[in-house]
């Protein structure tokens, strides 16, 4: 077996699993999950029924590149909605079985094992699978902090050159996952220019770009940066959208990564042999899911109302923020958060996920610690009762110690 394997690290689920180990929360209260961010707004209803019209296309293979037609309401849609000047829908766009697999097999095919100390830059906190694609391609991840001082985005400017030289891929997820942060066109720019001096690739997953409370103000993505700037080619630049948040369809494993026409053509050589082309049936929902913005904006409603009013019972007691977009929140923990997020299970039945999970020790600093991930995925309702008994907890806290 390949011996990498070795060097991952339980995901963060198997880690709160133990966690909860042994304890029976009360049972006259209902289980509230803020743990996992999957989405529980119900799908779109014709988005639905397309994909069930479509279901005799499964008598027929899919090719690895997708429709024309679902790479054409994929291009529409980046130019629509990031301002680009141009997106060529034969080049520019490739459809993937959703972010996950796509950021994993994009790093297998994108490092160069034959390079010496191959490195792949990451927030920390991270998704998960930007340090496991790493490893299992044969490079190290190298983490950045996220910390509240630098508005929990990564001080790039602390990057040393070497690692600049060693770094493949540059990953950056924004808005965040955990904690909802958005990098900002300036440190886009910079990352650009960084990019074309020391040559590696910018991967930027903005798969939560659809969720936010400013209709004024919407995230910025890496290809819009890109357009401003007159780079349309996209050299070096690629992204990686989903439906899973936008349009509330986890389970139909759709996104695409646009950017780089080499880059791209590269990695459609990779997946022509890995064998994951999306089926045709998925394609043709996803075209009308691409195309309808009026069930994201109801969608993003519904999130605002959660955010308000979880802030409004929460903030009296906990130091807890808005984020910038996102559906999550990343706040402090009254204790450490490991015995919070227990707590919280076995007298309020809500789980929530340490912070230190999603994240690695580095320099003796942790940017998890003392804080949790809340997922405001349940509806309004519940969200709002398990913010109460959160605060109960907080509230009861200084009785118990």
């Amino acid at each position: 077996m390949n011996p990498d394997l070795d060097k991952l690290q339980p995901y963060p689920f198997e880690k709160l699993a133990k966690l909860k180990e042994g304890i029976t929360p009360p049972q006259d209260k209902k289980h509230i999950a803020l743990s996992i961010g999957e989405p529980k707004h119900p799908a779109p209803q014709f988005v639905l029924e397309t994909l069930t019209n479509a279901l005799p296309e499964m008598e027929r293979y899919p090719s690895t590149k997708g429709l024309p037609e679902l790479r054409q309401a994929i291009s529409e849609w980046l130019i629509n909605r990031f301002n680009l000047t141009s997106c060529d829908a034969e080049k520019h766009v490739l459809p993937v079985n959703g972010t996950r697999e796509a950021i994993f097999s994009f790093t297998q095919a994108a490092v160069d094992r034959t390079q010496e100390n191959p490195l792949i830059i990451s927030p920390n906190p991270f998704y998960q699978i930007y340090e496991g694609a790493a490893y299992l391609s044969g490079a190290t991840p190298h983490f950045l902090p996220c910390l509240s001082e630098n508005n929990f985005i990564p001080d790039f400017s602390q990057v040393d050159k070497q690692t600049w030289k060693d770094c493949q891929i540059l990953f950056l997820c924004s808005p965040g996952n955990p904690t909802g942060a958005v990098i900002p066109k300036h440190t886009l720019k910079t990352l650009i220019e960084l990019s074309d001096t020391y040559n590696f690739i910018i991967a930027s997953d903005e798969c939560y770009s659809e969720i936010y409370t400013d209709e004024t103000n919407k995230p910025v993505g890496l290809l819009e940066v890109c357009s401003e700037i007159g780079r349309n080619d996209y050299k070096n630049c690629v992204v990686f959208h989903s439906l899973s948040k936008r349009s509330n369809l986890p389970g139909l494993r759709s996104g695409f990564i646009a950017g780089d026409a080499d880059i791209l053509n590269k990695f459609l050589l990779y997946r022509t042999y890995h064998g994951c082309s999306m089926g045709i049936h998925t394609q043709l929902a996803s075209i009308a899911a691409w195309q309808d913005e009026a069930h994201v904006l109801e969608n993003r409603k519904q999130y605002k109302q959660k955010f308000e009013q979880v802030l409004e019972v929460l903030k009296p007691v906990m130091d807890i923020q808005q984020t910038d977009a996102s559906f999550y929140l990343w706040p402090k923990t009254p204790i450490n958060e490991e015995e919070f997020a227990q707590r919280l299970f076995a007298e309020e039945n809500i789980t929530v996920l340490p912070g230190s999970y999603l994240s690695r020790t580095v320099n003796g600093i942790n940017p998890g610690e003392g804080r949790i991930r809340m997922a405001l995925v349940a509806e309004v309702e519940e969200c709002l009762e398990a913010a109460h008994r959160i605060r109960s907890l907080i509230e009861r806290l200084p009785e118990l110690r």
